[in-house]
């Protein structure tokens, strides 16, 4: 597998120089500074690739060209963004870049209740309370029949959480969900997201996913002109949020729109903390099936809780079986290998980690993606991966 990291560009507190230094060879990044819903010119695709190159590092990974709002809905200006979206997929492959990942999750990108939650070491980590979630929903944004949503004992435990939080706490829940993680399309007050709430609830989950398979049909034969993959991410958490739809949270999901627009572009993102938030998603299964179609991994554990509330563990705790499915990633990739396939490694990145050591208490660093965290992730991830390609290598050779 290749080993990548994300990266923020020349603002992130993590450097090339540091992602060198943690022993990735590829950088996923993206052009922050171009608006969402702007097509990326050539030339600033370009200057980005030989500001990595100069490094000794490879672009690897597009993560991502966000899609406009109107795309998703499927109004107002959606058709000027789309020919934008095709413009780009065009620029990137003359770039000689090979995979974008992408999202189709309405309103609020990937979230979280609680940005700096402290684990028994002393650690932070990320951390989905669905209580604190249903508080805000129901209390504080007063969402109409936001209550509808969660069961009673959610509902009891929301509120005794609302009436002890203080002003300055609700204020922080609030920024934690809906003002904008890296990688989002920006942030939202609390009218501009209930007014966006309010129109993607109304498209509904069928028509939202509709509107995703309508935009695949119009980009994927462009991307594969281009020599681009698109790998889609999951929806994170995997589950509904503000009563909206989502429609890239199971293994039906991705059957649906491999299906409907049955080409090699059409690709997966396989993010292990987002798909395994749900007990009822089987990695290792995902990848047997959908293998071919796995342009790019996320590897990330989670503990999962009975009420839907997560947080992120380390790379090798939690509840999902990591070394399994590294095993059959692996596996994969020798499938790929035989069938003499013209890539065979498999672009993985150690998604998240913890706030840990001196970084602690730094204001300039984005929520999960210290370097320190991340660096101890890669180290563990790559420690299994040693192990198990040494364990095939030498039943090899003793066969």
């Amino acid at each position: 597998m290749q080993e990548t990291w994300r990266w923020y560009g020349p603002n992130d507190s993590v450097s090339l120089t540091n992602i060198l230094q943690a022993g990735a060879s590829g950088v996923v990044t993206s052009l922050h500074h171009v608006p969402t819903g702007e097509a990326w010119s050539l030339d600033e695709i370009l200057k980005r690739k030989a500001c990595i190159e100069a490094e000794g590092l490879e672009w690897t990974v597009i993560e991502s060209i966000p899609l406009h709002n109107d795309i998703k809905t499927r109004s107002k200006d959606y058709a000027r963004h789309i020919e934008n979206y095709k413009q780009s997929l065009i620029n990137v492959g003359k770039a000689g870049l090979k995979t974008v990942c992408y999202n189709f999750m309405p309103v609020v990108d990937w979230t979280r209740t609680n940005l700096l939650y402290e684990l028994p070491n002393k650690s932070k980590a990320l951390r989905f309370e669905m209580s604190d979630f249903a508080a805000y929903d129901v209390y504080y944004l007063q969402r109409e029949n936001a209550e509808n949503a969660y069961e009673a004992d959610v509902l009891a435990k929301a509120k005794q959480r609302f009436d002890a939080m203080s002003d300055l706490e609700k204020d922080l829940l609030e920024k934690n969900i809906i003002a904008g993680l890296p990688g989002g399309e920006g942030s939202y007050d609390r009218q501009g997201i209930l007014s966006a709430i309010t129109e993607f609830i109304q498209l509904g989950t069928e028509k939202f996913r509709e509107n995703l398979i309508e935009f695949l049909r119009e980009i994927i034969p462009v991307a594969e002109e281009a020599g681009v993959d698109m790998c889609i991410h999951p929806d994170d958490p995997p589950f509904s949020l503000f009563g909206l739809p989502r429609v890239v949270s199971t293994a039906d999901d991705v059957r649906t729109l491999f299906d409907a627009v049955p080409s090699t572009a059409n690709g997966l993102t396989l993010c292990a903390g987002s798909f395994g938030v749900r007990a009822d998603n089987n990695l290792v299964g995902m990848v047997e099936e959908f293998g071919n179609k796995i342009h790019f991994v996320h590897l990330r554990n989670v503990t999962r809780d009975p009420d839907g509330s997560f947080c992120e563990s380390a790379h090798l705790d939690g509840d999902n079986d990591m070394v399994g499915l590294v095993q059959a990633l692996l596996a994969e990739e020798q499938r790929r290998k035989k069938a003499g396939k013209g890539y065979t490694n498999i672009a993985m990145r150690p998604d998240h980690g913890h706030l840990l050591g001196d970084e602690i208490g730094k204001s300039n660093i984005n929520p999960g993606y210290s370097f320190a965290g991340r660096m101890k992730g890669l180290a563990e991830l790559r420690g299994v991966i040693h192990a198990l390609e040494t364990i095939s290598n030498n039943e090899a050779a003793n066969r």
